[in-house]
């Protein structure tokens, strides 16, 4: 897809996306990311300079041939309309929104300090769009204890593994995609990950972790194309690493044989799931566990302090009038008064 989307691509982005996977050190799927909102992005410049026919469907502009001065007489007044069209014309949630703003501003960041390739940045104070922020979905402690008991399949070891990293670690899908065998070492009992960015962490992990690995690596076959990867495909001849889709497919389908398919659980929830566990049952820090997490800041983390009801429940519980209770009434002063309140 790389390569054929490159040839789709204006000089200018092409270098950009280089750039950011080279320098900036990216995924390829960041990569991916970035390309396909800075697609829409050119396809309504190319559109709103008339350069294409009313009639054509805006998944079929192609963008090689948008000049780059469509680019610099961009206006920060401009941005907002890109906006407004991108949320009544597109349908595009705030989170999106918020995403092509980021976007938009490293690429104008890139294109005017880093490139030199226009004056300035005409959306330097383009501001996110403002959303409500909603509390992830996770599994409670019974419900992550029935998906690990009903887990099966022709590839139990490894679906287990998989799962059991998933709610024990909380670590992202691709950091577990990513894994290799030399990551793994059970006498320092830890993993070694690569987040956002490829940020190398180390990961404490835990015996049902050692465990659900060692017996794993006792069944997993040989790989000729990927002999270094931890979880592989049994599907293939190769025996590839297993793809990110692979491995949702798998949650998708162990969650739904645990009786908890319908949710709207994914592999994203189950690292939400392990880091309310972690919060509420193992009293983790949110400082420790946003470096569990791969957080940049605190911030990011907080959002599971207030997942849980047992902190609330305890405050209210050891209030100082937790225990005081209404006085009983009762005589003849107490009727009158109630007779008196009666005719109010």
């Amino acid at each position: 897809m790389r390569d054929e989307y490159r040839k789709d691509c204006p000089s200018y982005l092409r270098d950009y996306l280089t750039y950011i996977r080279v320098v900036r050190n990216h995924t390829e799927r960041t990569e991916d990311d970035y390309y396909m909102d800075l697609r829409t992005f050119l396809r309504y410049l190319k559109m709103i300079n008339g350069d294409v026919s009313k009639d054509t469907p805006f998944e079929e502009i192609g963008i090689a041939d948008v000049p780059l001065s469509y680019v610099e007489s961009f206006s920060l007044k401009g941005a907002y309309e890109f906006m407004s069209y991108l949320m009544d014309t597109r349908g595009f949630e705030s989170s999106s929104r918020s995403r092509m703003t980021s976007a938009l501003r490293q690429f104008y960041e890139y294109l005017s300090k880093k490139a030199m390739l226009i004056k300035s940045n005409p959306i330097e104070q383009l501001e996110h769009p403002k959303s409500a922020q909603k509390l992830p979905k996770f599994l409670e402690l019974e419900q992550s204890q029935q998906l690990l008991s009903e887990i099966d399949s022709k590839n139990r070891e490894r679906d287990f593994a998989i799962i059991t990293l998933f709610l024990n670690c909380g670590m992202r899908l691709s950091e577990l995609v990513g894994l290799n065998i030399n990551d793994f070492s059970e006498s320092a009992r830890t993993l070694r990950v690569f987040g956002k960015g490829q940020k190398e962490r180390i990961i404490y992990i835990n015996d049902a972790c050692i465990s659900a690995i060692k017996d794993y690596l006792r069944v997993r076959p040989e790989s000729p194309s990927d002999p270094d990867a931890m979880f592989i495909s049994t599907h293939s001849y190769n025996r590839k690493r297993l793809s990110n889709r692979r491995v949702q497919r798998i949650v998708e389908d162990q969650l739904q044989r645990a009786g908890l398919g319908n949710l709207g659980l994914s592999t994203h929830k189950l690292r939400h799931t392990a880091a309310t566990l972690m919060y509420e049952y193992g009293g983790v820090d949110p400082m420790v566990l946003k470096d569990v997490l791969g957080h940049k800041s605190v911030a990011t983390t907080q959002i599971y302090t207030h997942l849980s009801d047992s902190d609330r429940r305890k405050a209210a519980e050891n209030s100082p009038l937790a225990n005081f209770k209404a006085p009983k009434r009762g005589g003849a002063k107490d009727e009158k008064e109630d007779a008196d309140s009666d005719e109010d």
